[in-house]
């Protein structure tokens, strides 16, 4: 079992001295990922329709909380660590012009030594969306036009793609990713991304508690697109019972995120400070066989 941190570039951690103490203490203890939320912009009169709340707002409600992007994030901590993975959970690809961000997240991912781990959504917000010129329909296939073009960019010698959203014949796009590609998770409670996940993921994040539902959708989507079920990984945030570890490691979850300060903690186990962070070493090297 591999443990990830989230969503580290919020809340006290949006400082640059926090951030890194934050992610040093973070490899020290043994944690393989930290990962970070994205919103370009939120804006004030959003509608309430936030999928991971009782009152469908972020963050308490405030939309003016500090969000830094999320690429240049962990571009900023990476210069500080060495082997800690570098996640995005998740990018709202959509709305982002797709050829500057497969750039952007291949030169990290290179500079780095290959430590990025790419989750991406379709988003919720149409707010957001209509702030940065981007139609909201359709996002769907426009994200999977993307992840495609993505790859192509990332692994051809001279990248070609035409689609409906995004088109290219015969560019160079160098750095490439540091391992040839970078993992692409999908991120999601709907059975829309579990089938995404199936059919172009290399794994699935179902942004809270793990729905066996749209993990055993998952595997029935990739069988069918003759991928093999076990090579996508299952993402899901830690139990409040550690003795419900095992069985979500025997059906197929391999990393579980654990979250810091303002957001639900775990027993009564939140973080709220790098020396928190610390304190889950006993706990990592207890479940890391399973």
């Amino acid at each position: 079992m591999k443990f990830g941190l989230r969503y580290c570039n919020t809340n006290q951690y949006v400082e640059p001295a926090k951030a890194v103490e934050l992610a040093q203490a973070a490899e020290e203890t043994g944690f393989e990922s930290i990962w970070t939320i994205d919103h370009v912009v939120v804006p004030d009169d959003y509608a309430p329709n936030y999928p991971y709340s009782e009152d469908g707002r972020m963050s308490s409600g405030s939309p003016s909380n500090a969000r830094p992007d999320a690429i240049v994030w962990m571009t900023y901590v990476a210069a500080a660590t060495k082997t800690l993975k570098l996640g995005t959970g998740v990018l709202v690809l959509p709305q982002r012009q797709l050829v500057t961000t497969a750039k952007q997240i291949a030169t990290l991912d290179q500079m780095s030594g290959g430590r990025v781990l790419l989750g991406v959504g379709v988003g919720w917000m149409p707010e957001e969306f209509r702030a940065l010129g981007v139609p909201f329909e359709r996002r769907g296939k426009r994200t999977d036009e993307y992840i495609e073009a993505m790859r192509e960019l990332w692994t051809a010698e001279l990248p070609t793609y035409h689609g409906e959203f995004v088109s290219f014949e015969g560019v160079h796009c160098r750095s490439r990713p540091a391992n040839g590609t970078v993992p692409i998770i999908i991120g999601g409670h709907s059975k829309a991304a579990a089938k995404r996940a199936g059919r172009l993921g290399d794994g699935f994040f179902p942004a809270r508690e793990f729905v066996h539902e749209l993990g055993d959708l998952v595997r029935r989507t990739a069988e069918d697109a003759g991928r093999d079920p076990a090579s996508i990984e299952i993402v899901t945030n830690m139990p409040e019972d550690p003795d419900e570890m095992a069985p979500l490691a025997a059906q197929g979850v391999t990393r579980m995120m654990v979250p810091v300060v303002g957001l639900a903690g775990v027993k009564d186990r939140g973080i709220d400070g790098p020396e928190d962070v610390l304190k889950w070493r006993e706990t990592i090297e207890r479940y890391a066989d399973l």
